[in-house]
């Protein structure tokens, strides 16, 4: 099956058209990447993911935009996303991550996801300090 980039006609629609300009406007930018585009098939989808976005990664937070962006990344990763491991690595550049950074988020997704494979394969059982269901009980 192959997909084809939406025609240019999307912003017919004016819910498609509203969001469009508001990704515009928020990041300040005449470019609205494929992942929009492509969404834009339900303009309803659209409008909801944007708006979640907007609330949860866009929002300032007590968790500051590049830390964001670089857990997008690991989660990306993690799911085998490669267009959101793209462009959010490329977000998390855009806001400051160093070759560094990079190279160390890199080890810490790749140690993460050997150690997590190691104690599912191992079940390895939840110390009950840690254990999340009994915190606050």
């Amino acid at each position: 099956m192959t997909t084809q980039l939406p025609g240019p006609d999307l912003e017919s629609d004016a819910r498609v058209k509203a969001v469009f300009d508001d990704i515009r406007a928020t990041r300040k930018t005449d470019f609205i990447n494929n992942m929009w585009r492509w969404l834009a098939f339900d303009p309803a989808l659209l409008e909801r993911t944007w708006t979640e976005v907007k609330e949860v990664v866009g929002k300032p937070s007590s968790i500051d935009p590049l830390t964001k962006e670089m857990i997008y990344v690991a989660v990306s990763v993690a799911n085998n996303c490669t267009y959101c491991v793209h462009s959010h690595t490329a977000a998390a550049r855009a806001k400051g991550m160093t070759e560094a950074q990079y190279g160390e988020l890199l080890a810490i997704i790749g140690l993460a996801g050997k150690t997590n494979q190691l104690a599912t394969a191992l079940q390895v059982p939840v110390d009950p300090v840690f254990d999340a269901s009994q915190q606050g009980a």
